[in-house]
């Protein structure tokens, strides 16, 4: 390891997310403590464990990794998305208790940067937005002890990204040949960043971390480009010109709080630098190109 790389704690290593930053962060040469727990899935990282350290948050008490390492960041990227009912109480501990331990530890135990892994989903769509939103703001409150970077998201896809996700979810089921998808109208406008675009953003952040004082730090990460959900799913069925699927927009209703437009403002990571690489239809067809090879 390159002697200015610092000691990183990582998150949610074994997401899909996680795993792209971790993969990266390696390749630069970064020392890696992933925090994960004893049932944690692996698949994403095996190739990975034997150039990081593990800790399994089940078994082991937090402050007892920071009494064993001197750890410089902590990368948060665990998340709990709420779904399919979940109880509530599992989404507040992965999006609010733990990255709340981690970032109390981490100004006890003289860590330096907090970089935290945020949604710009509004908080009154579900518990998983409204969960993040909370921790952002205890997140400003350690501004004067800490760097606290945080790094809100907007929809981020690509391949390989689990099935529950919108455009896996959508390219699975058009590629499998479903007879029907049934869709909302499809009028709502979101912003759909690929996955190496994302972590793209996470070097840049962490390339230029001596740029950074103790305060409160916000970025918002995706393509700066909107496009109606109905406009996208039309373009994945158009990439399989063999495909009957019928979509039934308007099978569905919007939800609750339906945020009708949402779109990243990326002006201050521009600053450092940093641009999305990546086209929707360039994204949408490695991704296209992933699933096509899965069922082969």
């Amino acid at each position: 390891m390159e002697k200015d790389k610092k000691v990183i704690l990582l998150t949610g290593a074994t997401g899909y997310l996680g795993s792209s930053i971790l993969k990266k962060l390696i390749y630069k040469g970064y020392s890696i403590i992933v925090l994960k727990r004893s049932f944690s899935n692996t698949f994403r990282i095996d190739e990975y464990i034997d150039k990081i350290k593990t800790y399994n948050t089940d078994e082991t008490k937090l402050r007892k990794i920071f009494e064993e390492n001197k750890i410089d960041i902590i990368l948060h990227c665990a998340t709990d998305y709420g779904r399919k009912g979940r109880d509530p109480i599992h989404t507040l501990e992965a999006n609010l208790l733990l990255p709340l331990s981690l970032l109390e530890l981490g100004r006890e135990n003289g860590v330096t940067y907090f970089i935290n892994t945020d949604t710009i989903l509004d908080k009154r769509i579900n518990n998983y937005s409204l969960s993040k939103r909370q921790f952002k703001d205890w997140l400003t409150s350690y501004k004067n002890d800490l760097v606290c970077i945080n790094i809100a998201l907007e929809h981020f896809y690509g391949p390989g990204d689990d099935s529950t996700k919108f455009v896996s979810n959508i390219l699975r089921k058009l590629v499998e040949g479903v007879d029907n998808i049934d869709l909302t109208k499809g009028e709502q406008k979101r912003d759909f960043v690929f996955v190496d675009d994302v972590v793209n953003a996470f070097m840049t952040i962490l390339e230029n971390l001596d740029s950074f004082s103790s305060d409160f730090y916000y970025f918002e990460i995706g393509s700066n480009k909107a496009v109606t959900i109905r406009k996208l799913v039309e373009m994945m069925k158009e990439l399989l010109p063999l495909n009957k699927t019928v979509l039934n927009f308007g099978a569905l209703p919007y939800r609750k709080h339906e945020v009708m437009e949402c779109i990243a403002d990326t002006s201050a990571i521009k600053k450092f630098g940093w641009e999305c690489g990546t086209s929707l239809e360039d994204g949408i067809k490695k991704t296209l190109d992933f699933e096509l090879k899965s069922i082969i």
